[in-house]
């Protein structure tokens, strides 16, 4: 009888169930490894366009270099005195000379000549100093001048129908050199024009209008 339950009796197969078990948690785990990776490719990938986007942004925007601007604003009458029968004028006036710098960096310009016009012709100048406009500011000079008509040696006839007119039209021109320094080690020659026509009335000594190009 003994002999015969041994001769029945089998053992429960579990290695089937066990390999299948492990095959699974390979699997899963294979699976997590998979995800892990694809986390981090996006992540690399998230980083290196915010790279390219940041040096793009500092290649277009903050290493760019704009030519400042060079202007004279409306001129402060200290002086005038006109002759309509000879038709001749003397003046002085403060002129406020603006260099606007729109850079990420410092404009260090050197010493510059403005000269004041009348129908073409210099009639006087001022000379303005090496100087700095710090970046994103606007550099304020404010420039002494004296002038007279002696310059235009009897070729006046416009000037008598200017003043028959109560008025005075000035040019003022002028060509400023300098560097613009970025990052505090690359810099940049930029040259900046100055070409004002500014329209003073005689008898209130004041400026009526100043176009600049």
């Amino acid at each position: 009888m003994a002999e015969k339950m041994q001769q029945e009796y089998h053992p429960p197969e579990s290695n089937g169930y066990h390999r299948n078990d492990r095959e699974a948690q390979l699997s899963m785990d294979e699976e997590e490894r998979r995800r892990k990776r694809i986390k981090w490719a996006i992540y690399i990938a998230s980083f290196t366009v915010f790279q390219v986007m940041v040096i793009l942004v500092f290649a277009l925007v903050v290493m760019k270099v704009k030519a400042p601007k060079f202007r004279v604003g409306e001129l402060e009458i200290q002086t005038l005195t006109t002759n309509q029968a000879a038709p001749s004028f003397d003046m002085s006036f403060i002129a406020p000379i603006r260099i606007k710098n729109t850079n990420f960096g410092p404009y260090k310009f050197d010493a510059t000549t403005i000269d004041f016009t009348y129908g073409g012709v210099v009639i006087g100048e001022v000379n303005l100093p090496k100087s700095k406009a710090n970046f994103k500011s606007t550099k304020k000079i404010d420039a002494v001048v004296t002038l007279n008509s002696n310059a235009l040696s009897g070729n006046n006839l416009g000037l008598g129908s200017e003043l028959t007119n109560g008025v005075i039209t000035l040019g003022s021109k002028g060509t400023m050199n300098g560097k613009v320094t970025l990052m505090l080690m690359f810099k940049k020659k930029k040259s900046t024009e100055m070409d004002c026509t500014m329209v003073i009335d005689v008898a209130s000594k004041t400026i009526k209008s100043v176009e600049c190009k």
